[in-house]
């Protein structure tokens, strides 16, 4: 059974050293402009190639982050980044946006792709298309408890890698838009705020319970005594989150991960002193979701990592030796030769002028002890051969100290030298440039069939329904309503999601809203549209839906308007619809764990409930499907600009709202009405960071 790598964080050249000289297997790091922690200490061209060099010669791996959404402007600028990774010879490419690892696949296809956790991978069938697509790792959502994991590890048939270490996020990685949407930072776009990390009030308080309490901020992961279990289900990678901490915390963790794989005590005191919230918390992999999960950054915590600083910085002050090279040292009368040669065939030598003395006795030993004081490079001897001609010969130990450096000097730089992946010349096809279509239609989504206004209903194209509700749908509606299938499917959901599915195709509704790679595989050849979830954001994206059978495709809201007007895929020849919401309130997060754990329990708990933030607006919880989705307070509307977005269609995006309600705004939308109240245009206008 292969030994699981330990894959360490970097986010500047001294985390680098840290996380190298403390043992890691494998390192990750952002590229500059397209990686999701743009706050860190990222690389450009020449610092990566830099970066590759150090670690190749020392036997750890590269793995670069372009994990944003990209925007259409910025697609030349990521040919160029790409570019410049295969000239890196990294070991791979972290991507979330499917339009990074298309064009992988046209610039430099042998370069290896792992879909990011920002993919929100988190079923079997989403880590089997990712194998279908090239993908040669999937980065697993983190909320997956061990039986989970194991069953995707087992029979999806490329490498899985789990976080085992670092912070969480409240919500499903590549799912959030709450900071976007509350200040312009896209959590997608590498630029997220935190907003998660601050109080909340939350409603319905009984009796003796603090109001004020961070219900949407967890505790940082850490299951590094579970990384035997995570081996033995065949787990290829244990992941250290955070690139926007120290080179101590880096440290500590990779140590921390080095004694838990071998089955050695490690000192969990001084990891958490290195960083924590008041703790860790191991509950979603042993599968216990409940309030002891939440936690947040005190004085106290940050006042012991302080303290803690001068004994990390031991774990990384000297190099670790850990290539293992064999070494021939040669002895005749004229002089001496040292051979090193690492596991790799790289050979190096040195050359002694020394002129040996006759020794008294066999120094073969002694000679041999010299040549394994490696301790500060990257190198360690696992077998010494020394062969005297006409011997013994005596050869002083600052000769033969000497020729050691000189051979492994010599060795480490052949070491450093580049292997970059081949490229091809691709010309990235122009954006295209929409005008506004003559006729738009309207889409309407509905959470349950009991909140549709059938008569304020006339002029809408398509309805879109959670597949739960299908056997609520009227036969005379079925043919003119889409199936929308969960964003997010733990536990069994995703086989009740195949069971519907199979159960509806011939039962004619008009096809599928799909919102997350794995849904490829559950409707394939079955007729799809795409949601949200999709995270869709420019043209080479939209194109890969399109040649994988979506018929429409919705932009995320993100998306600022020029963007937009850039996005027009087709299929045969003939324009895929786009589309835009129209209406709605944004679901700003989707998460497993539930922001209400600290005021009761499932069993006294109705699904709802109020979040408060410290501005006194009031955030919608509601609970179904095994997860909890919190709405912003307040609606996108664009009825009033019917000619501000270039896409086919608008989607009323109904969730919180009474079928009167719903009648009014669908009202509204028809004749261009503006809105009475609160509302937001979203994004469309200002774009995100």
């Amino acid at each position: 059974m292969a030994n699981i790598e330990i894959l360490a964080p970097v986010g500047s050249e001294e985390m680098l050293h840290a996380a190298v000289f403390s043992g890691a297997d494998a390192v990750y790091l952002g590229f500059s402009g397209f990686n999701a922690r743009t706050g860190a200490g990222n690389f450009d061209a020449d610092s990566l190639k830099e970066a590759v060099r150090f670690c190749h010669a020392r036997g750890v791996k590269v793995h670069v982050a372009l994990n944003t959404t990209v925007y259409g402007g910025e697609l030349a600028s990521l040919c160029d980044a790409i570019r410049a990774v295969a000239a890196s010879g990294a070991d791979a490419v972290i991507c979330q946006d499917l339009a990074v690892a298309t064009l992988i696949g046209k610039i430099a296809p042998q370069l290896p792709r792992h879909g990011s956790t920002q993919m929100s991978v988190h079923t079997l069938q989403g880590a089997l298309e990712l194998k279908e697509l090239g993908f040669t790792r999937v980065v697993l959502a983190r909320e997956l408890s061990l039986p989970e994991v194991e069953q995707i590890t087992r029979h999806c048939g490329i490498e899985t890698e789990c976080f085992v270490h670092g912070a969480l996020c409240m919500c499903v990685s590549g799912q959030c838009y709450m900071s976007a949407f509350l200040g312009g930072r896209s959590g997608n776009r590498g630029s997220c705020a935190g907003p998660c990390r601050l109080p909340f009030e939350a409603n319905a308080l009984p009796e003796g319970k603090p109001g004020r309490l961070h219900h949407l901020s967890l505790k940082d992961n850490s299951v590094i005594d579970k990384l035997d279990q995570l081996q033995a289900i065949g787990v290829a990678s244990a992941k250290i989150e955070g690139r926007l901490r120290t080179p101590e915390y880096v440290a500590a963790a990779v140590s921390a991960c080095l004694a838990g794989r071998e089955g050695r005590a490690y000192d969990r005191d001084l990891l958490k002193n290195a960083f924590s919230r008041s703790g860790f918390t191991s509950g979603y992999l042993d599968g216990k979701i409940d309030g002891t999960m939440f936690g947040v950054r005190s004085e106290a915590d940050a006042e012991l990592t302080k303290k803690t600083l001068p004994a990390l910085r031991e774990l990384y002050r000297r190099e670790r030796s850990r290539v293992p090279v064999r070494m021939k040292l040669e002895i005749e009368e004229g002089g001496e030769k040292l051979t090193v040669t690492d596991a790799d065939g790289n050979k190096a030598f040195a050359y002694g002028d020394f002129e040996p003395q006759p020794a008294r006795a066999d120094p073969t030993e002694s000679l041999k002890r010299s040549l394994a004081k490696t301790g500060g490079t990257p190198f360690a001897a696992e077998n010494i051969e020394v062969e005297m001609d006409e011997g013994p010969w005596f050869v002083p130990g600052s000769t033969v100290n000497e020729l050691r450096r000189e051979a492994l000097d010599a060795l480490l730089k052949k070491r450093e030298v580049l292997r970059p992946w081949p490229v091809q010349d691709v010309e990235l096809e122009p954006l295209p440039q929409r005008t506004l279509p003559p006729h738009r239609t309207l889409r309407a989504r509905f959470e349950r069939w009991d909140q549709v206004p059938e008569q304020a209903l006339s002029g809408v194209e398509y309805l879109i329904l959670p597949i739960a509700q299908a056997d609520r749908v009227p036969r005379e509606w079925r043919g003119k309503t889409l199936l929308e299938l969960p964003r997010v499917m733990f536990g069994k959901l995703e086989e009740d999601t195949a069971r519907r599915v199979a159960a509806t195709q011939d039962a004619g509704f008009a096809g599928y809203e799909v919102s997350n790679i794995a849904h490829l595989r559950l409707c394939r050849g079955l007729p799809m549209s795409g949601g949200f979830g999709l995270n869709v954001t420019n043209q080479v994206a939209a194109q890969f839906y399109a040649d994988n059978g979506l018929g429409s495709v919705l932009i995320l809201p993100e998306t600022k308007d020029s963007d937009i007007s850039t996005i027009a895929p087709t299929h045969a020849g003939k324009p895929v619809p786009t589309g835009v919401l129209v209406y709605g309130h944004m679901p700003l997060m989707v998460t497993r764990a539930c922001p209400l754990q600290n005021i009761h329990d499932c069993a006294h708990c109705d699904k709802t409930g109020t979040l408060t933030d410290r501005k006194a607006k009031k955030f919608p919880v509601r609970c179904g499907m095994g997860v909890r989705t919190i709405y912003n307070p307040v609606p996108i509307y664009m009825g009033d600009k019917p000619g501000a977005l270039t896409v086919d269609y608008g989607v009323a995006y109904f969730t919180l709202e009474s079928r009167e309600e719903a009648a009014a705004i669908l009202d509204n939308l028809r004749v261009h009405a503006p809105f009475e109240g609160d509302f937001t245009r979203g994004l469309y206008f200002k774009g995100t960071n």
